[in-house]
């Protein structure tokens, strides 16, 4: 979804048959749009749950980044150096992603990442 959102004119999985890729390909290039087949029946579950989006859909690029960084395991210090931002920064981050999704502890933020499948 944040493909399509950030003006993606397509998505497929790595697992797509080349036959498939091919015609995503002419339809994209003719100025077409193109989703998997896998992918459009995703769209429609998460559509078909009462037309409410999971929490983390609202979280910015770099809010979901850092919540899955978190969730891997990664103390505050360790996301700033590999992303190259401050420990405060990253912080700031936490607490808003806490926020958004009604979270208190990195624990529930690891467990929401889990059941969303956002992590494994």
């Amino acid at each position: 979804m944040r493909v399509l959102k950030a003006g993606g004119s397509g998505y497929m999985n790595k697992e797509t048959a080349p036959e498939e890729l091919v015609e995503a390909v002419r339809r994209v290039s003719s100025g077409g749009r193109y989703i998997s087949a896998s992918f459009a029946g995703r769209m429609a579950a998460l559509l078909g749950q009462s037309g409410k989006a999971a929490g983390h859909e609202a979280l910015s690029d770099r809010e979901l980044e850092v919540l899955l960084l978190i969730a891997g395991g990664e103390t505050v210090s360790e996301i700033g150096t590999r992303l190259g931002i401050s420990v405060k920064t990253v912080s700031t981050y936490r607490t808003r992603v806490l926020e958004k999704l009604g979270l208190r502890t990195n624990a529930e933020l690891t467990y929401y990442a889990i059941k969303q499948e956002l992590i494994a």
